[in-house]
């Protein structure tokens, strides 16, 4: 029996993977083939969706991108013994997209079924969270603290350190919460882990329970994820009934178990503590901080709050020791950074490597510039409220403390591109709106600041004392900057004030301009 290996990755899906799934086991029932359709997660080649794979004698051999109509031809090619045909793209290892990449968190991403126990257990499965249980508490967290991590949510965070902040707090329960509420612009490794690899996650959960002293876990996701939800929650039975979770963990004596919770589409969620009001029932609002959540998080009680790369990167740092992880990187960023490029680009995807490429490097060598073809005129990291980067800039290294020289995020790793048509202060107008639009209202600076802002973004559009308006605008953002609450009010100056840094011949008067043509 050949097996066939077809995505269920929700970019798949959307491309028509099921449809393809059909298409070959209709065609293989007609020629009398015998094979099977493994449905595996998504190597992240999103330009090569819906990419199939056919295991063979020398190894899997990937086709893509696949349609439906594609079928008939593939079968009649030979694809099942790795013939040749316009789509085969032969070993999928050796792709110059995967072939450079560095992966250890999306190490199974595209090989494994995701719901499959064996192969999550062959594949390296659970040889982080056994040792976390014979090293025990202290030596868990010394060993993340030694691996460098940082918190891949966006703020670059010492993970260790928050993990040593629960263990030493004394508390009569201690929680382990999930960020999983993916809403910046251009991401989705999180939701590639929660579909692709979910066991990794529940190790990684597991992994922090243990070393902190936690008995429950929440898992907070997007409620723009149906597919994950799913995926998720169909792991999470699987490994209760595996003894991976619930009262005696391996029979270690430690009681574990995570439940997810859907949250109803709010971007402010995403920010810690608004997700914790959210998880105990109440309206998303973001809490003044101190006391941090390690010490009073959820119910008051201490609590790891960590996005979902955060803990994925665990079980890899527990198998394989902290050295191996912090080997690569760069400076204070070590380890490996899954990059979401989207946008205007032409090889759209993940692409997982170690901190220092440069952005010039990942958006022209590994993106493939424009999708368009134009030239690139700007780059978004870090998110809807992330700064917009020039090529002028191309030559700064993706590293927290090198973007934030520059003003600049990295975020949650997403890469959005932009070529020479777009308009930026469009774009400086779009991040005061969304700020305003997914405000919890809290604070003045950004509930007011960020209406303020469209408003003042208009009248510069309709050529009203633009030099006084820039400058109102200007110091509108520094007052939000450094007087919001959180980050979403706190974030939302920097598109704006790199656009008008960068690009400030898209702020002179458009009248003026349709006049002079």
């Amino acid at each position: 029996m050949t097996r066939i290996f077809v995505p269920r990755d929700v970019v798949a899906l959307a491309l028509g993977a099921n449809k393809v799934a059909a298409a070959i086991l209709e065609n293989a029932k007609a020629r009398g083939a015998d094979v099977t359709i493994v449905r595996n997660g998504s190597r992240g080649m999103f330009f090569l969706e819906p990419l199939i794979e056919v295991e063979t004698p020398a190894g899997r051999i990937a086709y893509g991108p696949v349609s439906a109509q594609d079928v008939s031809s593939l079968f009649d090619a030979g694809f099942l013994n790795g013939g040749a045909h316009a789509l085969r793209i032969g070993r999928p290892e050796e792709h110059p997209y995967l072939k450079r990449q560095t992966r250890l968190t999306f190490a199974r991403c595209g090989i494994t079924d995701p719901l499959s126990l064996d192969d999550y257990t062959a594949h390296e499965g659970w040889l982080g969270l056994k040792r976390a249980i014979e090293i025990g508490s202290a030596a868990i967290v010394e060993e993340i603290t030694k691996s460098g991590l940082r918190g891949r949510g966006g703020a670059g965070f010492p993970t260790g350190i928050k993990w040593k902040t629960v263990a030493d707090t004394k508390a009569d329960r201690k929680y382990v919460v999930c960020n999983a509420d993916e809403g910046d612009s251009g991401t989705f490794a999180d939701r590639m882990v929660l579909e692709d690899d979910p066991f990794m996650l529940i190790e990684g959960m597991t992994i922090s329970a243990i070393a902190v002293g936690a008995s429950k876990g929440y898992i907070y996701c997007r409620s723009e994820y149906p597919h994950a939800v799913k995926a998720f929650n169909a792991a999470l039975d699987l490994a209760r009934a595996a003894g991976y979770l619930g009262k005696d963990i391996l029979g270690s004596g430690h009681a574990f178990d995570i439940e997810l919770r859907v949250g109803a589409g709010a971007y402010v969620c995403g920010e810690e503590t608004a997700l914790l009001e959210s998880l105990e029932g109440g309206r998303g609002m973001v809490r003044a901080k101190p006391p941090l959540p390690a010490i009073h998080g959820l119910f008051q009680r201490p609590t790891v709050i960590n996005n979902v790369l955060s803990f994925a990167a665990a079980p890899f740092i527990l198998a394989h020791g902290a050295k191996a992880y912090a080997d690569f990187g760069m400076g204070r960023s070590r380890g490996t950074m899954p990059l979401q490029l989207a946008g205007n680009i032409r090889y759209g995807g993940l692409f997982e490597t170690a901190f220092g490429l440069t952005l010039g490097e990942i958006v022209e060598d590994i993106g493939g510039g424009t999708a368009s073809g134009r030239p690139v005129r700007a780059v978004q990291c870090g998110g809807p409220l992330g700064a917009y980067f020039p090529p002028a800039l191309f030559e700064t290294p993706f590293d927290y403390e090198a973007f934030a020289a520059k003003d600049g995020l990295i975020g949650h790793g997403g890469i959005v591109v932009f070529d020479d048509t777009v308009d930026m202060m469009a774009m400086a107008r779009f991040a005061m709106e969304f700020c305003a639009i997914e405000s919890c209202g809290k604070c003045t600076p950004c509930r007011i600041g960020s209406t303020r802002g469209q408003e003042v973004i208009d009248k510069i559009f309709d050529g009203v004392d633009v030099d006084a308006n820039i400058s109102l605008l200007e110091d509108l953002c520094q007052t939000m900057k450094f007087g919001s609450l959180c980050a979403l009010g706190g974030f939302a100056p920097y598109p704006v004030m790199s656009a008008l840094r960068h690009y400030p011949e898209d702020f002179r008067p458009r009248t003026a301009a349709v006049a002079a043509e």
